[in-house]
């Protein structure tokens, strides 16, 4: 078996939040890069990246610069086929290099599940056949506290057992005003709903030690905190870890493997998320599940569930899915999602088929 062609495509897809509805935050649209990558016996691996922002033309060009590299590879050997990709003029590992390769990566992963007839999550180990999810996206900071109250009202009534907020709220909001937010969405869904809180890298540590104390005192009860300061202070991550009761998670700013060792070994965080972009593609996202194993850490995935469902259910430290859906309308059909968790799907490779008609709709 062996790469015989390829296709990419740029698409504008829509982020408005199909959980909560909030028709206040509708109308952004994130740039994607989409990859078919195709054996010449007909088998059809699919890809997706992100990131690219106003260089998207330019993670366009490198997908179909590393999609060109491995026309005549054979699929299955997908570690040699990494190797060959770093080891050439790509400049890597880092920056487009890195998000180009993801996109690559699962692509070849795809075709490898859909030639052996198997899902990919039991190809990477099969742990278990559901997988805890969480609404995200939904309650962003941006909201007033009443509209934050009804988003997380409505997530709580279409069954959703965990969801996602944000402090470092818009302007120069005072400790207080970081705490009541947080004290609304806890009042708006109760005890005994689940309750991250985003940070978005926003905070300094001694801020982040501040506020998560006045948070504890608050009783909110937050499940964890994320990507509270710079995702490489990992001395700052590892304080604000030390002085805070509440779970501090971190890692989606994290680029390929490397600095997750350093973040692990810094003890910086008690959950170690991982975004698939970032990382490089399925076989590196597995390869720092074993690292937080190690280490007697859960891991977590970033965006896309629709793929990360497969990788946080093969791994027996998987904690739970993001569930962040606006990437769905790209497929014919996802993964059902049951009281609070998601189904693995039995179809071969990731069980996803672009839908045509929203490729054609969304192509940039």
């Amino acid at each position: 078996m062996k790469i015989a062609s390829f296709e990419t495509i740029t698409l504008l897809v829509p982020e408005d939040d199909p959980l909560a509805n909030m028709p206040e935050e509708a109308g952004r649209k994130r740039p994607i890069v989409a990859l078919r990558l195709r054996t010449a016996d007909g088998i059809e691996g699919i890809g997706v990246t992100l990131y690219g922002g106003r260089l998207t033309k330019s993670l366009h060009a490198a997908v179909e610069d590393l999609a060109a590299a491995v026309v005549g590879e054979d699929p299955m050997r997908i570690e040699a086929i990494v190797a060959k990709l770093r080891t050439g003029d790509a400049g890597g590992p880092g920056g487009i290099f890195t998000l180009a390769l993801a996109a690559v990566d699962t692509a070849l992963w795809d075709i490898k599940g859909k030639s052996l007839g198997q899902p990919l999550w039991k190809l990477l180990g099969g742990h278990r056949e559901r997988v805890p999810t969480y609404a995200s996206g939904s309650l962003r900071r941006g909201l007033t506290d009443q509209q934050a109250e009804r988003a997380a009202r409505t997530l709580v009534q279409k069954g959703f057992r965990s969801m996602k907020t944000q402090m470092a709220l818009p302007g120069q909001p005072t400790p207080a005003d970081e705490v009541r937010r947080v004290r609304v969405v806890r009042d708006a869904i109760g005890p005994g709903i689940e309750l991250m809180c985003d940070i978005n890298q926003r905070w300094r540590p001694e801020q982040a030690i501040e506020i998560g104390h006045r948070v504890e005192q608050a009783g909110v009860g937050l499940f964890w905190l994320e990507d509270v300061t710079a995702a490489d202070d990992y001395a700052g991550l590892a304080r604000i870890t030390a002085a805070l009761k509440t779970p501090i998670a971190g890692g989606e700013y994290v680029w390929g493997i490397v600095p997750f060792r350093h973040m692990i070994e810094a003890r910086s965080v008690d959950i170690v998320m991982v975004d698939l972009a970032r990382v490089g593609g399925v076989t590196q996202w597995m390869k720092v599940a074993g690292m937080a194993e190690a280490f007697n850490l859960p891991i977590v995935s970033h965006v896309m569930p629709e793929i990360l469902l497969h990788m946080v259910a093969a791994c027996p430290n998987g904690l739970t899915v993001e569930y962040m859906p606006w990437m769905l309308a790209l497929y014919q059909e996802t993964p059902a999602l049951d009281k609070g968790e998601l189904v693995l799907p039995q179809k071969p490779g990731l069980g996803l088929a672009f839908d045509e008609r929203a490729i054609a709709a969304f192509r940039a």
